[in-house]
């Protein structure tokens, strides 16, 4: 267990892909003792795999028959000492589980009970299968990543799954939690990406009804449309990052490039803009990356390196700050964000499925430990 702001906080997950399992690891990572409940078949699969998911770091693994009535039994004992439980299933499969939130309130009334779904528990779609992109896309957030003359762009997956999927579970569970502290009563938490990913775009939408924000892509302030907000090709085919919306950082921008004095035109020309992002691309042509990167930083001009995954874990930047550290002999990122009087604390060891299913009964109380184990309800790895 650890040792951050949730340390004594109890949650069980019952093991599922994607925002789920990440929603989980950043409870875990702030210090809640997160047990994952994972099907016994699942234990061949996980050590087959090895353990490099990190999405399950910091977590203990119990492997339960969830289809039999003792293997219920036992995920409902679970529950019975448990603060929150967060599942990722289909809408109907926990109920068909007899682990539906009915089924986990009547055991325990002050368990907040997280939900993780694509589409939500009811609608039109809540019943079918969706991926990441597909949840974007229905939002109008993958319309409007790229440039005008491409497609959409797809942003990995990173805003859909986990920003608009296990940071609104996290802050809805988060919530609930201290209801659940000041009231006694617990509830369900209702997380769909779509709806994250919709309220995400709030800004944006409030530039759109000011007349600020044209429902294109690329042409706008912040989508590569205007020349200072982009990427730039550099002499090494890599590339640099460039945000100077402010006139300062605009001006800062140009006195690095060596414009300054050139007669570019106005910055909030828009039909002087091509002319300035052939200009900006023609120069950062004329150096390396490091090279523009010894220019640039520091200064105000806004503009940083384009880093590869790897490089951006063995970064001078990030190595200061220690955004990378090296947990269980791998590179991961550090939990984020930091507190002061309650450090958030990772051993960055993925949990394998079913490796601590004898010590978690045990932990608990179980009275039938052994019982449960000879008769395969609970298997341990």
């Amino acid at each position: 267990m650890g040792s951050g702001p949730l340390s004594g906080t109890r949650v069980i997950e019952l093991a599922g892909i994607g925002p789920g399992p990440f929603a989980a690891m950043l409870l875990a990572d702030l210090g809640a003792d997160v047990v994952r409940v994972d099907r016994a078949t699942a234990v061949r699969d996980g050590e087959a795999t090895g353990g490099t998911d990190f999405t399950n770091r910091g977590k203990r693994s119990i492997a339960i028959d969830l289809k039999s009535d003792r293997g219920r039994d036992v995920a409902l004992r679970l529950v019975e000492r448990a603060d929150v439980l967060v599942e990722g299933f289909r809408p109907g499969v926990a109920e068909r589980l007899g682990l539906g939130p009915d089924d986990c309130l009547a055991r325990n009334p002050a368990l907040v009970y997280g939900r993780m779904t694509g589409w939500g528990q009811e609608g039109r779609l809540s019943h079918t299968a969706g991926h990441d992109i597909a949840y974007l896309a229905v939002t109008g957030a993958l319309h409007a990543v790229g440039r005008a003359d491409g497609p959409p762009q797809v942003p990995v997956n990173l805003l859909g799954d986990f920003a608009g999927g296990s940071m609104y579970l996290v802050v809805g569970v988060l919530s609930a939690l201290l209801a659940a502290r000041t009231s006694g009563r617990g509830q369900v938490v209702d997380a769909a990406i779509v709806d994250g990913a919709a309220h995400l775009s709030t800004f944006v939408h409030g530039l759109l009804a000011g007349g600020l924000w044209e429902d294109r892509r690329g042409v706008n302030l912040l989508d590569t449309g205007a020349p200072w907000y982009d990427v730039y090709e550099t002499s090494d085919d890599r590339h640099m990052a460039v945000g100077a919306l402010e006139p300062r950082f605009y001006a800062e921008l140009l006195r690095l490039l060596g414009l300054a004095d050139e007669d570019l035109p106005a910055r909030h020309d828009r039909a002087g803009w091509p002319t300035l992002r052939a200009r900006f691309a023609a120069v950062f042509r004329t150096r390396t990356r490091d090279e523009w990167t010894e220019i640039f930083v520091p200064s105000d001009a806004c503009v940083a390196p384009v880093l590869s995954l790897t490089e951006a874990a063995d970064h001078p930047w990030n190595t200061s700050r220690g955004v990378f550290p090296t947990l269980a002999g791998h590179r991961q990122p550090a939990p984020a964000p930091r507190f002061s009087r309650t450090p958030a604390r990772t051993d960055g060891v993925p949990v394998l499925p079913g490796g601590q299913s004898r010590a978690v009964l045990d932990d608990l109380g179980f009275p039938d430990t052994e019982s449960l184990l000879r008769d395969g309800t609970v298997t341990q790895a």
